[in-house]
């Protein structure tokens, strides 16, 4: 008898690209696995995600020969290889310390207060008009001002970012299609400029920054490298939780009245949104020795997609996945990863999210959508370009 094939996955199909959790309910009823190329697998549900984010058998010193997880030429490959969650966490302990350290609950709950005072200067003019384009007037704007200040960084260039956001996203996933390259090289390598300049600021005047910590640490390039990775995911997890979490609750409005009644839900809340539509739909890895998923095993050398956003829709593990529940308790979600490889932006992100929610339950009692949102394209981020509200003050 023939092995049963397994199914396969595009992680670029159009439909995929605009709403991937249809196509992630097929697969994870199909099996824990899924082909995404002759070396690599998509491993699908929750039970066999979870432990597998923290599996040793799992690193990521892939090969350089792996077709699976081939990096372009160009700047954005170039950097693409030298950046921390691309490298073996054991290798660079000190590094890993430094970012984590940056980004940790502590540090994050240090800078609530500026948070608030931030989220209440872009909910000001929304405000007064009624009108809320979530991604651009509230979760950048938040989101890249407590990162920039979080490392040392000058905000002076985030309208910059901003426009950059949807290049810079395809310079940090695998799943880059040719043509997407060049501009992914361009916003790449303009990140890099802006974050070497900060460097060079540093090495004359040192201020005590995540900046001026990787001093003598690290080569230059692994500096900057490492920094522009940082900036990027620091505020790109929060722009898309608080994005895909204002979006739910404008098309959940049961659950923005629950939530506006019972102020105690918020941190469930956050931890749901990201359940729900998580920030970063995949973490890959390779495997260091065979490893047995189901009734297949997976030789040594052989690409592993851990499929986050499918496993947080796991029927198994979530009652009615694709219903928000902002009390949902327990929610064993995988949203931000997991082990030593997880998120590093998550303790920000939940210390963000609340607040911003907080805020917006402050000031704002009911939300509708004004528009139809507007994606922005990538296999790996769930993101949005715009997200048009109409929004009733308190």
């Amino acid at each position: 008898m023939r092995a049963k094939l397994l199914p396969k996955f595009d992680a670029l199909d159009p439909e995929v690209l605009d709403d991937p959790y249809p196509t992630y309910a097929r697969l994870r009823a199909e099996g824990p696995l899924c082909r995404v190329s002759p070396a690599s697998f998509g491993v699908t549900r929750l039970e066999h995600v979870a432990p597998l984010l923290r599996d040793r058998r799992l690193g990521n010193d892939f090969p350089e020969d792996n077709p699976a997880f081939a990096v372009a030429e160009g700047a954005a490959g170039r950097v693409f290889r030298r950046i921390l969650p691309t490298q073996d966490v054991e290798e660079h302990s000190r590094l890993h310390r430094l970012m984590v350290a940056a980004f940790s609950p502590r540090t994050a709950r240090g800078h609530t207060d500026r948070i608030r005072a931030v989220v209440d200067e872009c909910l000001a003019p929304a405000l007064d008009t009624g009108r809320l384009d979530v991604p651009g007037e509230l979760a950048f704007p938040v989101a890249v001002t407590v990162v920039c200040e979080l490392m040392g960084l000058p905000a002076d260039a985030r309208g910059e970012i901003w426009a950059r956001a949807g290049a810079l996203a395809k310079a940090f996933t695998p799943f880059l299609p040719e043509p997407d390259r060049p501009a992914a090289d361009e916003a790449l390598a303009w990140l890099r400029g802006y974050v070497t300049d900060v460097l060079h600021e540093r090495r004359r005047r040192p201020a005590g920054d995540l900046v001026s910590r990787m001093l003598g640490e690290l080569s230059d390039d692994e500096i900057v490298d490492n920094l522009a990775f940082l900036c990027f995911t620091g505020f790109e997890t929060t722009m898309n939780m608080v994005s895909t979490g204002c979006l739910a609750l404008a098309r959940f409005p049961g659950e923005f009245a629950r939530l506006r009644a019972d102020r105690s839900l918020v941190r469930t809340a956050v931890e749901e949104f990201v359940r729900l539509d998580a920030p970063i739909q995949y973490t890959a890895r390779v495997t260091r020795e065979p490893v047995t998923i189901g009734d297949k095993t997976i030789k040594e050398g052989r690409s592993v997609l851990l499929m986050l956003g499918c496993a947080n829709h796991d029927e198994r593990a979530f009652a009615d996945p694709g219903r928000l529940d902002v009390g949902r308790d327990p929610n064993p979600h995988v949203g931000f990863g997991g082990g030593v490889r997880g998120c590093l932006g998550a303790a920000l992100a939940r210390v963000e999210g609340a607040v911003v929610f907080d805020a917006l339950l402050d000031r704002v009692r009911a939300l509708e959508l004004a528009g139809r949102p507007v994606r922005q394209p990538s296999a790996l981020f769930r993101s949005y370009a715009s997200i048009p509200l109409v929004v009733t003050p308190s």
